[in-house]
């Protein structure tokens, strides 16, 4: 069999963690799939994986192979894309990873605005709040939200994620005004469970002095479209993104707590590897994240106090 095709199968399995995904990733039947990599071990004489019956799991063999298997295909990639170059029209499959509720919420109409203007591309995103390891994780594109650290990964800012603090309406009637942070240290609070690179509970007044907000969680969730559900029901009160918050706010669902306070923002990325040679499909879809996501964001007013 094509060792290329064995060695793209083999690194999709190990992406994926099972020869299903490996068959889905690469658009061929799970039977094939699992000959691709049973020709790929009987050809090395080594075994690449364990097979149970729950699971798939790397040899320590495998794990080396891996590593010498991306940064082929990488290559491949990347001298595929240096000849299409060549040419004015933009193709390939481009691999796109961005975090699960904002994708869902909001790139949907902007991925779809990127594939008709290119219709030689076909694009594979992966929604996930967790930071992919671009080279490792096969993706060419991230779209982030938080604090980026210093990295070899090339970083556009498309704009701000300001983060908020809102309640429902009767929620508020019924506890009283919040004038202070400190006030909602009595209140059933409602949290996000997994940041990655989110804010804790501080603000900051019109001062500049920082006021951290001690309370009881009352619910935890590892998803604040859930939490803001949860909100606009009168369970508590929710921080986070105004991509998430802003329109049950806008929709007078929500209203913000503390107005006079502010929290720290966060960065909407995009992230791409630093490489001599940027791929055309890499490039046009920057651009367009750059061109199609800018400040003022809808979700972010007119916010209602």
């Amino acid at each position: 069999m094509d060792r290329l095709t064995s060695m793209t199968v083999f690194e999709a399995t190990a992406r994926t963690g099972s020869i299903a995904g490996a068959a889905r990733s690469c658009a061929m039947t799970p039977s094939q799939a699992s000959k691709y990599v049973a020709a790929l071990e009987a050809g090395l004489g080594v075994l690449l994986l364990r097979r149970t019956t729950r699971q798939l799991t790397l040899t320590p063999e495998g794990e080396a192979y891996l590593e010498r298997c991306r940064r082929i295909l990488a290559e491949v990639r990347e001298a595929d894309e240096e000849a299409r170059a060549q040419t004015s029209v933009i193709s390939g499959t481009l691999r796109v990873t961005a975090p699960v509720t904002f994708a869902a919420l909001h790139l949907g109409p902007v991925v779809a605005a990127f594939l008709k203007q290119h219709p030689a591309v076909a694009l594979q995103v992966q929604l996930d709040d967790r930071y992919s390891d671009l080279r490792s994780d096969s993706v060419d594109v991230a779209l982030r939200i938080g604090k980026l650290t210093s990295s070899s990964l090339v970083a556009r800012r498309l704009g701000a994620c300001r983060m908020v603090l809102c309640a429902a309406p009767a929620f508020l009637d019924a506890h009283g005004p919040v004038g202070i942070p400190a006030a909602l240290s009595m209140l059933p609070l409602l949290s996000f469970s997994e940041a990655v690179s989110v804010p804790d509970w501080t603000v900051r007044d019109a001062q500049g002095v920082s006021h951290r907000i001690d309370g009881l969680s009352r619910l935890s969730a590892n998803n604040v479209q859930m939490l803001g559900a949860a909100a606009v029901s009168g369970a508590g009160i929710v921080f986070g993104p105004t991509f998430i918050l802003g329109p049950y706010i806008q929709r007078g669902e929500l209203v913000r707590v503390l107005p006079g306070f502010e929290a720290d923002s966060l960065d909407i990325s995009v992230v791409y590897s630093s490489r001599a040679f940027l791929p055309k499909t890499v490039r046009a879809f920057v651009d367009h994240l750059v061109e199609t996501l800018q400040e003022p964001f809808p979700w972010d007013g007119p916010l209602r106090g």
